[in-house]
């Protein structure tokens, strides 16, 4: 394991590496979402359904509240810009829920649409949660689901990768990504947790991952910890409705080696360091 940043290490690295303070999405991408979302437009539910409705005004709002951004609707072009201290405060929840399950050797569920940029992230944690005693689940490892893309719907294959489920392009395959695809998609979630439940009778304690894994998870009543970019509201919704338990503030498209400070940081917060 690497070295462990302190607080004030972590915050300036997090502004270094851009995945906090001034990041790559968009404020014009930011907007156009939180208002497909307050139209409820199933592309950026990621599987949740709110409880009540939310206008373009209450999202902007929260996604202020939660992610530190701008919440002048006036401002409507640039990059978009995450507070570091509220990515840090998330990851400490995040990493307290992940003490909780390992204290528990609570049956887990990790699951990523950025295959690319955050399998090393998960996979650490699935290791570390693992060597504490925690099944890692792999339910409906090999199954197609039909997804709806913007070429229209395509088949997936549901595969896990370092205990970490990711969707392919069928027939791809390999140890690491190749063929892995990006997916906001809750069918994945729901169709692993259909088999967890059919085939197993066990189903997760807590899913881990991003998009329609925590989305998915958390509306069915499963504990569901993630990270999320500043344009995707609907796990900032799902927190502020109590179906998700943390929710990290990020840039969640950034090279996969930016993430390995913040590995070392939670695993250290969750006393799984080794």
């Amino acid at each position: 394991m690497g070295p462990v940043l302190g607080t004030r290490a972590l915050r300036a690295y997090l502004i270094e590496a851009r995945l906090a303070g001034t990041i790559a999405t968009t404020r014009e991408q930011s907007l156009r979402r939180y208002r497909l979302f307050a139209a409820r437009d199933p592309r950026v539910l990621l599987g949740l359904e709110p409880e009540r409705e939310w206008s373009f005004g209450e999202v902007l709002r929260l996604m202020g509240r939660e992610c530190g951004i701008s919440d002048d609707p006036a401002h409507t072009s640039g990059p978009d810009v995450i507070e570091p201290d509220r990515t840090i405060a998330a990851l400490d929840a995040f990493a307290d829920r992940i003490g909780v399950a390992a204290g528990r050797r609570a049956p887990v569920l990790l699951g990523t649409g950025h295959p690319h940029r955050l399998l090393d992230f998960y996979a650490a944690l699935a290791d570390a949660l693992s060597a504490a005693g925690c099944p890692v689940l792999t339910p409906a490892h090999g199954h197609r689901v039909d997804m709806a893309t913007r070429f229209g719907v395509r088949t997936r294959v549901l595969d896990y990768v370092r205990g970490v489920a990711l969707m392919r392009e069928p027939g791809a395959g390999g140890a690491l990504v190749e063929g892995g695809v990006h997916t906001h998609s809750p069918l994945p979630v729901r169709t692993a947790l259909g088999v967890a439940a059919a085939s197993y009778g066990r189903l997760p304690a807590l899913v881990i991952g991003d998009h329609g894994w925590v989305c998915g998870a958390g509306q069915l009543g499963i504990e569901a910890i993630g990270l999320a970019d500043a344009d995707d509201p609907a796990p900032f919704v799902g927190r502020a409705e109590g179906r998700l338990s943390a929710v990290v503030p990020l840039d969640d498209a950034a090279p996969s080696a930016r993430y390995r400070p913040l590995i070392h940081y939670v695993l250290n917060r969750a006393s799984l360091s080794r």
